[in-house]
């Protein structure tokens, strides 16, 4: 029974918490780590014995939105929304999270049923540009539905543009999907969102630091990105100009130690600008699910080997290749010329035309050796000569 009264406490301290210290501030997380969640509480609450690394106008302000803070409240508004709030230390807790340091979450509250811990030690964040173009959106989506496809979860913030994208490619492949939203839980945002991410939250899972009811600001976006790059084994970026948000997210995974990948888009357009940037620092290129499963997968998980066409005169043998580009392209030629021109004997050079005109690529015209009309569509288009 003291066990439960400590686990409840450290919840509802967590919870409190996470009205009065904002997403990702490391003062707060290294009070919490230092002098405990209850102790911190216990500060907040009495407003007296100011913990350090904070100016009196701010301890002052802390204290005042620890004085309104409702947990109780916060979690039972949680559960009307099918919400539940995970610690650290839980079973549910995603370990990884860990590798924040002092700027780890206080808490994540998760929509859904899937165990968070379980989805995330098998994601991938797919994450670029709002204003997105055509482009954009059918790489995104092809790339997430191609992950879900071999058994990936898809995680992005839930956005317009490449986040929507990606999360609709995975729940079109009837997969998994995590969007991580920098607002409370139980408040959609974008509002344009509101069908797609309780579509999420049936079928996969909605996330997020703030408690419920929380607005989104500029700030908390950036800071939101540091969950999705610590929750996944690596971040791709699809379309993202110079100034984008989403390279905040590529650059906080390459600190983290995580997979760091680009999709390029054309170089004339100012919205892969962003992420051809990244490619010429750390990150790997890549263009589909098999090749970003080759980075973050297991040992085998090996992208198909990518050549273009095999044509027919490539299999040929090398001897009766060099013969075969030694013939004019416009006129017959002699067998000794042919042989000088492959650098062979003659003798060897008749073998191999021989050959050649049982195949369809040559013919005999008068004391000469010359191109057939199918040899040479078979140069042009690389189908068989007939």
């Amino acid at each position: 029974m003291a066990g439960r009264a400590e686990a409840d406490a450290e919840l509802l301290g967590r919870v409190l918490l996470g009205r009065v210290i904002e997403p990702g501030d490391e003062v707060g997380g290294r009070w919490v780590r230092e002098f405990g969640v209850g102790e911190v509480v216990r500060r907040l609450r009495c407003g007296r014995d100011a913990l350090p690394g904070v100016s009196g106008t701010r301890w002052a302000g802390l204290v005042a939105r620890a004085g309104r803070a409702e947990p109780e409240r916060d979690l039972a508004v949680a559960r009307a929304a099918g919400a539940r709030f995970v610690c650290p230390g839980d079973g549910e807790w995603p370990r990884q999270l860990d590798d924040l340091g002092d700027g780890r979450p206080l808490g994540l509250w998760v929509r859904g049923r899937p165990s968070l811990r379980m989805w995330a030690l098998r994601s991938v964040a797919v994450v670029g540009a709002r204003a997105c173009t055509e482009y954009g959106t059918h790489a995104a989506a092809t790339l997430a539905s191609g992950l879900a496809e071999r058994g990936w979860v898809v995680v992005s913030g839930g956005a317009y543009g490449i986040d929507g994208a990606a999360h609709r490619g995975a729940l079109a492949a009837r997969g998994a999907t995590v969007a991580v939203l920098a607002c409370g839980v139980d408040q959609p945002y974008p509002r344009g969102h509101a069908a797609l991410i309780a579509r999420i939250a049936e079928q996969g899972l909605v996330v997020g630091e703030l408690p419920p009811g929380d607005h989104p600001t500029p700030t908390r976006f950036i800071l939101r990105n540091r969950v999705i790059a610590a929750l996944t084994r690596g971040t791709v970026v699809v379309e993202a100009a110079r100034r984008s948000g989403s390279l905040a997210t590529a650059r906080a995974a390459q600190r983290l130690g995580r997979f760091t990948m680009g999709v390029p888009g054309p170089v004339t357009s100012a919205l892969s600008a962003g992420v051809h940037a990244l490619l010429r620092e750390e990150a790997t290129l890549v263009t589909d699910a098999t090749e970003v499963v080759e980075l973050v997968g297991a040992m085998g998980d090996l992208a198909p080997a990518r050549r273009g066409p095999v044509l027919p005169r490539d299999l040929l043998e090398p001897a009766t290749r060099t013969v075969l580009a030694a013939l004019p392209g416009n006129r017959a030629a002699s067998t000794d010329e042919i042989a000088l021109d492959a650098r062979t004997t003659r003798d060897e050079a008749i073998a191999r035309l021989y050959e050649l005109r049982a195949l369809g690529y040559v013919e005999r015209h008068g004391d000469g050796w010359k191109l057939t009309r199918q040899a040479m569509i078979s140069v042009r288009t690389g189908r068989r000569p007939c």
